[in-house]
C-alpha cells in the first residue's frame, strides 16, 4: 500500500479504480518535496497530506524533555532523532488498522492486511512496484466474510469491520466531527460503537487524529518491548508516561523502533 526506497516515500490515495500516487522526497535536511499525480490529484492539498501523514511539522520539544529523564528511552529517542507521529489518510483507514492489529503481533497484523488489501484492491505498477489503493467500506460491507477468514481475520475482527464499515457510510462515524472533541471525548465518542474498545479507540485517537496525549494502556506488546528495553522486568508504565505527558504517546511509536532496532530490522543512530 505504501513503500519507501530509500529515497522516496510512495502511496496511493483516493478512488481505488482511478488513485493518486502521492510522493514524498526528503531533498533538504528541513525540507519535502511533496509530489501528486493522478486524474483526481487536483482535489488533494500536497502540503496537508504531509502535514497528516508524515507528521511534518509536529513539534516534539515536550517529549524530548521527558524522554531526557529516562535513559534507556533517550538513548531510542536520540538515535531516532527526526522521526515524527505519521497518521492515516482516513478514519476508516484508521480503523481498520486499528481492529486487525487487536491482540496479534504486528507481523501477524500486517500479513493479514496485507492479504486483505490484495485481494480487495486494483494494484497500480509504480516504479515496477505494485501499489495498491486501500478498499472503502463498501468493499469489505460486500466481502464474503469466508474470504475474510481465509485472510486471516477472525469472526469478531470481521464482524467489528463491518461495523466500523456500515457507520462511516452512515455518516454515524464523521471525521469532522470528531476532529474538535478533546482527547476524553473523542474515545467517548468513539467506544460508543461496536467493535471499538478501549485500546482500539485509543490507538485510533493517537494514529488517526495524532493526539499524542494517549497511550494506549494494557498493550501486550508494548509491555513486553518496555520490560525488554528497559532492562527491567518490574518497570511500570504509568510513571513513565507522567514524565512524557503531554506527549506521552510517542512512547508507543518509541517501543516498537526500539523492538525493531532489537531485531535488526532497524537501524537507529547513535
Amino acid at each position: 500500500m505504501d513503500v519507501f526506497d530509500g529515497t522516496a516515500y510512495r502511496r496511493l490515495l483516493g478512488d481505488p479504480q482511478t488513485p493518486t500516487l502521492l510522493t514524498v522526497e526528503q531533498i533538504e535536511p528541513d525540507a519535502l518535496a511533496v509530489r501528486l499525480e493522478g486524474p483526481a490529484a487536483e482535489i488533494f492539498d500536497p502540503a496537508a497530506l504531509a502535514r497528516r501523514t508524515l507528521g511534518a511539522d509536529v513539534d516534539l520539544s515536550a517529549f524530548y524533555t521527558g524522554a531526557a529523564k529516562v535513559p534507556w528511552l533517550d538513548r531510542i529517542a536520540q538515535g531516532a532523532r527526526g522521526v515524527k507521529p505519521p497518521r492515516y489518510p482516513s478514519l476508516w483507514e484508521t480503523l481498520c488498522n486499528a481492529v486487525v492489529y487487536q491482540q496479534v503481533s504486528i507481523h501477524a497484523a500486517g500479513a493479514i492486511l496485507r492479504r486483505v488489501i490484495e485481494r480487495y484492491a486494483v494494484p497500480f505498477e509504480t516504479n515496477g512496484v505494485p501499489l495498491h489503493a486501500f478498499p472503502p467500506p463498501r468493499t469489505l460491507l460486500d466481502a464474503d466474510p469466508a474470504e475474510l477468514r481465509a485472510a486471516g481475520l477472525s469472526v469478531h475482527k470481521i464482524n467489528a469491520l463491518k461495523a466500523v464499515g456500515a457507520a462511516i457510510e452512515s455518516g454515524e462515524l464523521d471525521e469532522s466531527k470528531l476532529e474538535p472533541l478533546s482527547t476524553p471525548d473523542l474515545i467517548a465518542a468513539l467506544v460508543a460503537h461496536k467493535g471499538i474498545g478501549p485500546w482500539t479507540g485509543a490507538v485510533v485517537a493517537l494514529r488517526g487524529f495524532g493526539r499524542l496525549d494517549v497511550f494506549p494502556m494494557n498493550d501486550s506488546g508494548a509491555e513486553a518491548g518496555l520490560r525488554k528495553l528497559s532492562g527491567d522486568p518490574g518497570v511500570r508504565v504509568e510513571p513513565i508516561i507522567a514524565t512524557l505527558s503531554p506527549q506521552q504517546g510517542m512512547l508507543y511509536y518509541h517501543l516498537l523502533l526500539g523492538r525493531l532496532h532489537a531485531a535488526g530490522e532497524v537501524t537507529l543512530g547513535r
